[in-house]
């Protein structure tokens, strides 16, 4: 195999692949990246056999074949060279590196060896703008589960229903659920997506609005393709909680108040906070006016928010 890339889209590609390299596992061809030239393109892909991730490298091909090199190594390598062109050469398991005066020569493994992505059918999945798909993440993600223990509470339901997307997530102690209207009808569906994955799709789209991304389900994965991007990932199997059910419209106590007055006034709050202490705000309604009192070793502090209705 003989490609010649630059380094600034190699770098690219390699950090959207590096998101799926575990930092602990068994299997020490997982810690790699597979450089495939076997086609008519440069793709970079890695797996941890949970979460996969591929790109395309726009470069030349002058030779095709494919190799897996040791991923920190390479990132290492590459982001040490030049700001030049990288030509990258196979002989057997060696890999030769050469940029400018720069030379590396470091040991691959056999493409053979490596676990390439599960194939997805794409007969069924929907489309949506990578910004609202983007947004959608960002606003509930934070509501997911960090202990592995809790099962479904690690993933994040994500529902098709007619020509709208639902996104949820709970922790137990809090709630988070996104809405968005979709452009298309299509059958209704639901997924559990972990949270690992929805946290590396958010870091790596770009969020333009008049871009899209395209998902696909199968019983045990979903795809999402974006760009030059595919993502692939294992479902969480099971049923998820009852959310509409935990809601309900029927509140003793319901408050309106400016969005922005409400956010600076928690933000304000939290500088007394540590995370150690999990001190609450308490918030305090009466008549027309709402106050929110928090008390900790470092201090305390009082804000009332009016007027509210």
């Amino acid at each position: 195999m003989i490609i010649r890339i630059s380094k600034e889209n190699l770098m690219k590609a390699i950090q959207i692949v590096s998101r799926a390299v575990p930092s602990k596992t068994t299997m020490s061809i997982l810690q790699c990246i597979m450089i495939n030239a076997s086609g008519t393109e440069i793709c970079l892909v890695a797996n941890d056999m949970e979460l996969g991730i591929q790109t395309v490298a726009q470069g030349v091909i002058l030779e095709r074949g494919m190799i897996a090199v040791d991923a920190q190594i390479f990132f290492n390598i590459i982001r040490k060279l030049p700001d030049n062109d990288v030509t990258i050469e196979t002989n057997g398991e060696k890999v030769l590196i050469n940029c400018e005066n720069a030379k590396f020569t470091i040991l691959g493994r056999d493409g053979a060896d490596f676990e390439f992505l599960p194939e997805v059918d794409r007969s069924v999945g929907i489309s949506l703008s990578q910004y609202t798909l983007r947004d959608m993440i960002t606003k509930t993600i934070f509501s997911i589960s960090s202990n592995e223990s809790n099962g479904m509470m690690t993933g994040e339901l994500m529902e098709i229903i007619d020509h709208h997307i639902r996104m949820v997530a709970l922790d137990g102690h809090r709630i988070a659920m996104r809405k968005s209207e979709l452009k298309e009808m299509y059958d209704d569906r639901k997924v559990i997506i972990p949270g690992k994955t929805l946290n590396e799709i958010s870091k790596i789209l770009n969020g333009d609005t008049e871009k899209t991304a395209d998902i696909f389900f199968t019983e045990k994965h979903i795809l999402i393709a974006f760009d030059d991007t595919i993502v692939v990932s294992r479902l969480i199997e099971g049923e998820y909680y009852k959310i509409d059910k935990m809601l309900s419209s029927n509140y003793k106590t319901k408050v309106t108040c400016r969005r922005k007055e409400l956010l600076d006034c928690l933000d304000r709050a939290t500088l007394l906070v540590k995370e150690e202490d999990k001190k609450p705000v308490i918030i305090m309604i009466r008549e027309d006016e709402m106050e929110l009192r928090i008390n900790t070793a470092l201090g305390s502090m009082d804000e009332i928010i009016a007027p509210c209705h």
